[in-house]
């Protein structure tokens, strides 16, 4: 039988005339137990509440992100395949940015009415409609005020017409110097001393008297300007007799002046100059491009300074082609640059001709690097030209707030993260969520505004490249270059995000690699000694023929005595250095800027000279430890004391060497190339105690000099 299906009854609606209270619910504590531990696993596994919390901040980026969706750029060239390779068993490759490169031509100019740094000036101008030209502040406290172009050329033709009143003929036989740090007064002079076709030689401070007084004597300069009483006095100090007048853009001292006095040489400030040369009205004598420009004396690592003769064409070439490489993202006439790198360096002198070139505006710093980014602040430049050691620090100080926090560490890594995606796609930008949230600090630190950045000078580590060009949200290119190249050989292009390589040839240039045999380099495995030809490449050391000849050949090729390695998409890659190579007592060759370099990348080690000798079958290294570093460690471990003290903690050293010979393991140094022996120094290298030139290279002779017991003491307790 069936069973019959109970019915169920409904139950029945409640009364109208009277409110149902609310139900309680029944307390279930064993499933609220076990709901709220499911959560606190899933805390845990996303990384607790600030995990969730990032995770949030993840998905309202990507709402951000579809609603504002930025178009990416198309690169310029193929970045598979980003520079040609000429016909020829010398395996030269050119630019793919100039046509005319595969015929063996290279760029001298980008408009035939600017061929000199004259024409160029006056182009820019013009561009311009008279627009802002050079920014200065009087104090940190005070807004820019500007000098416009109609104005800046008037007093530079009243200052070249002073120089001819003081008896300088124009021409390429008279030598103008000028020895101050970045002002308007700086670029005044520039343009006087071009205006009659004189040649302008920057000095400056880390060359030290001798060289200064080297300088003005083989260049047989009889006028400097000069910025201020202290310089004037350092002038003095070892004027050679050739020197007649100083000029000051500041006033001097009493002193100064009768110091000056006594040694026959006149003293009379810029504004005096200026209003002579008003009086008189020399007419100006505009050079040619094949005329010199400049002499930029390079401070080397041994002997005196060498003269690098440079004409008008190869410095308008080597801007012409790095602005071509630019595309649509070259500067233009409403930018504004700032100038804090010397001047009396190529890399800041290409940079700052190349803004007065299409009518662009220059804003100074106020000569103090610790209030730099107040001058940012103020300027809000659109255009910064920057070096390694600036970037590491933006760098450095970000890591450092965000190592005290995991939030914070997660945030960035995020944004990193987000950034690098959107770069890779060819988006560059500063207004997305990550912009918002966690970049905002850093680039209202360089004002808030900046849409290009030119790197040089020296390498720049992969990590902090990527991170610049994430933080700062705007384009960033790499340069490789020498003085004796007019700055820029190889320049990397829009689009390409892969760093540590330093991009293609620009097109005023071609470059090869030759055989080092000694060091094991061939050019047909793609790496060799770096090669240099074209309209950048220099004229040769003043008055030195011998030096000349040792880097430039009879075909017209600088050596520059880096080594190189071809990628495979045609960029550049500087892997070594020819210099500096010794012989151990063994028979093997050793590199030291090769073992520096890899064990720099040691979070313990701020700065590291590696030693050896013909004589001694080992190296051994001096080393500045990283002071936050191993304070932190030692803090940790409860060993006090300065950095000093710990220089002298066997357990620092120890803890050091071992990273060290990790770091080398890693990089596949060979036994003989990793040290065994270091000695800890507190203080570091630096221009001022004349243990690096004034580009952070390290001066060698005076480096084994300086530590000469320390290493002899090392090699004592090793035999």
């Amino acid at each position: 039988m069936r069973k019959k299906k109970k019915k169920v009854a409904r139950p029945p609606p409640p009364p109208a005339a009277k409110k149902s209270k609310p139900s309680k619910k029944k307390k279930c504590p064993k499933m609220k137990r076990r709901t709220f531990d499911e959560m606190e696993q899933y805390l845990d596994y996303i990384g607790g509440p600030a995990g969730a919390l990032a995770l949030t901040g993840a998905a309202a980026a990507s709402a951000y992100y579809l609603a504002s969706r930025p178009t990416p750029r198309a690169p310029l060239v193929d970045l598979v395949d980003q520079s040609t390779t000429l016909p020829g068993p010398d395996m030269v490759r050119v630019s793919k940015f100039y046509k005319e490169a595969r015929e063996g031509k290279f760029v001298s100019c980008l408009h035939s009415d600017a061929r000199t740094l004259y024409d160029t000036f006056r182009r820019g101008a013009k561009e311009s409609n008279n627009g802002p030209c050079l920014g200065w502040r009087e104090t940190p406290t005070k807004p820019y005020q500007w000098l416009h172009y109609n104005e800046t050329l008037l007093r530079a033709k009243n200052l070249g017409s002073g120089l001819v009143t003081l008896g300088l003929a124009p021409g390429v036989k008279s030598f103008v110097g000028i020895y101050s740090v970045n002002c308007p007064e700086w670029v005044l002079t520039e343009q006087a001393v071009y205006a009659y076709s004189m040649v302008l030689v920057p000095l400056y401070d880390t060359l030290g008297p001798d060289a200064t007084a080297f300088i003005i004597k083989e260049a047989e300069i009889s006028v400097v300007v000069c910025e201020d009483d202290a310089k004037a006095n350092l002038l003095l100090e070892k004027a050679p007799r050739c020197l007649k007048k100083i000029v000051t853009i500041k006033p001097v001292q009493t002193p100064t002046a009768a110091k000056a006095k006594a040694r026959f040489v006149d003293i009379l400030s810029l504004d005096e100059l200026e209003r002579m040369g008003a009086a008189k009205g020399h007419p100006e004598v505009p050079p040619s491009k094949d005329d010199l420009c400049t002499i930029c004396y390079t401070s080397g690592t041994t002997g005196n300074p060498k003269g690098v003769m440079l004409t008008h064409e190869n410095v308008v070439a080597s801007m012409s082609a790095v602005m071509m490489q630019m595309g649509d993202q070259r500067p233009n006439s409403s930018d504004v640059l700032i100038s804090y790198l010397p001047l009396a360096h190529m890399l800041e002198r290409c940079c700052q001709n190349a803004m007065y070139s299409v009518g662009g505006a220059v804003g100074f710093f106020t000569g103090d690097m610790h209030r730099l980014t107040d001058d940012f602040k103020a300027l809000r430049p659109t255009v910064m030209p920057a070096v390694p050691r600036v970037l590491n620090r933006i760098y450095d100080k970000v890591m450092a707030e965000a190592a005290n926090s995991f939030v914070k560490r997660l945030t960035l890594s995020l944004a990193l993260s987000a950034k690098e995606s959107e770069i890779r796609r060819g988006i560059l930008r500063n207004n997305s969520f990550w912009d918002v949230l966690v970049f905002r600090k850093v680039q209202d630190a360089l004002g808030g505004r900046v849409r290009l950045m030119v790197v040089g000078s020296a390498p720049i580590s992969g990590s902090v490249l990527s991170f610049i060009r994430c933080a700062a949200g705007c384009l960033v290119m790499e340069g490789y270059g020498q003085t004796e190249c007019t700055a820029p050989i190889t320049l990397t292009v829009q689009g390409d995000h892969v760093p540590e390589h330093v991009g293609p040839p620009v097109a005023c240039c071609c470059v090869k690699l030759v055989d080092v045999p000694e060091m094991e380099y061939m050019a047909a495995n793609g790496q060799g000694e770096v090669c240099v030809k074209g309209t950048n490449v220099f004229q040769g050391y003043f008055k030195n023929p011998e030096q000349t000849a040792e880097v430039k050949d009879s075909q017209g090729w600088h050596h520059t005595g880096d080594i190189g390695m071809w990628l495979p998409n045609g960029t550049l890659k500087i892997i070594d250095r020819k210099k500096h190579i010794f012989k151990l007592a063994q028979g093997e060759y050793i590199v030291p800027d090769k073992i520096e370099m890899v064990y720099a990348r040691s979070q313990y080690v701020h700065q590291v000279f590696v030693h050896g000798e013909s004589l001694k079958s080992c190296v051994v290294a001096v080393v500045v430890p990283d002071v936050d570093v191993i304070k932190c460690w030692a803090t940790e471990h409860n060993i006090p004391g300065t950095l000093s003290v710990l220089c002298n903690n066997s357990q620092v050293k120890q803890l050091i060497l071992d990273d060290m010979l990790a770091w080398g393991k890693e990089a596949g140094l060979k036994y003989y190339e990793q040290v065994k022996d270091i000695y800890l120094h507190p203080d570091p290298f630096s221009v001022q105690n004349h243990l690096l030139t004034p580009t952070l290279k390290s001066k060698r002779p005076q480096l084994k000099a300086y530590f000469k017991p320390q290493i002899e003491d090392m090699y004592v307790k090793l035999a």
